[in-house]
C-alpha cells in the first residue's frame, strides 16, 4: 500500500488517499471472494473484466463539453480542482 500510495504521488502528485482506499476496498472485495475457495487467477481475471467494462460504460456516457460555452464555467471548475492539489500547495 505504501509503494501504491508513493507510485500515485510520484505519477500525479495527488490522490494518495483515495488510491489507498480503492485499493484496500478491492482487496477487502477479494479477500471475500477468497474466503468462499475461489482461485486467486479467476479473482484477478474478474476485476480485469470488470475494469474493462467500466471503462466501456465510461467511453459511452462521455459527452464532450465546449469549454467557450457558459463563460468558460467547466474551464474555471477545472482550474480549481488543479489549483486545490497538493501540488499547488507546496509550491
Amino acid at each position: 500500500m505504501a509503494e501504491l500510495s508513493a507510485s500515485q504521488d510520484n505519477e500525479i502528485g495527488d490522490g494518495t488517499t483515495g488510491v489507498v482506499v480503492l485499493a484496500g476496498a478491492i482487496l477487502e472485495q477479494a479477500q471475500k471472494l477468497l474466503d468462499k475457495g475461489i482461485h486467486p487467477l479467476k479473482i484477478a481475471d474478474g476485476f480485469e473484466q470488470a475494469c474493462e467494462i467500466a471503462v466501456k460504460k465510461i467511453s459511452e456516457i462521455q459527452e464532450e463539453l465546449d469549454i467557450s460555452k457558459n463563460n468558460y464555467e467547466f474551464l474555471r471548475k477545472c482550474a480549481t480542482t488543479a489549483l486545490g492539489s497538493k501540488v499547488v500547495s507546496k509550491c
